[in-house]
């Protein structure tokens, strides 16, 4: 989270945070997401657009709800636990993250989790 939103700082996170070279960010007619780099598609929700298939595969590839659902996943994921410290945060999104990647628990992922690759506790795990 950030404590902005204006342009520069929307900008420059993803400046920071995607790939240049064949990256497309998608996002809604927001103000301070024109102009972003390196290329963008935008639906417009103020005239009821919520997706867009603009090569007429029959795909809707323009649309934000993956973010926003990811971001619903995430709270829902977080719940359970009644309150994160801020402090913490960032292990329960790594963890959440590892398990959504993953797909499925395993002893590799477990142990991936739990120790550094240079430290892996048995032969067995792995």
């Amino acid at each position: 989270m950030v404590g902005h939103s204006d342009k520069a700082t929307c900008h420059g996170i993803v400046a920071e945070a995607v790939p240049p070279d064949g990256t497309i960010v998608y996002s809604d007619e927001y103000r301070s997401y024109h102009g972003i780099e390196p290329q963008h598609a935008t639906v417009n929700h103020s005239e009821h657009e919520w997706a867009r298939d603009d090569d007429g595969d029959g795909v809707r590839e323009v649309h934000c709800n993956s973010c926003e659902g990811a971001g619903a996943a995430l709270r829902t994921f977080l719940r359970p636990f009644r309150g994160v410290h801020k402090a913490n945060l960032q292990y329960y999104v790594a963890t959440y993250e590892a398990l959504v990647n993953a797909k499925h628990v395993s002893p590799a992922l477990i142990c991936r989790m739990c120790w550094p690759p240079k430290q892996l506790p048995h032969a067995y795990w792995t």
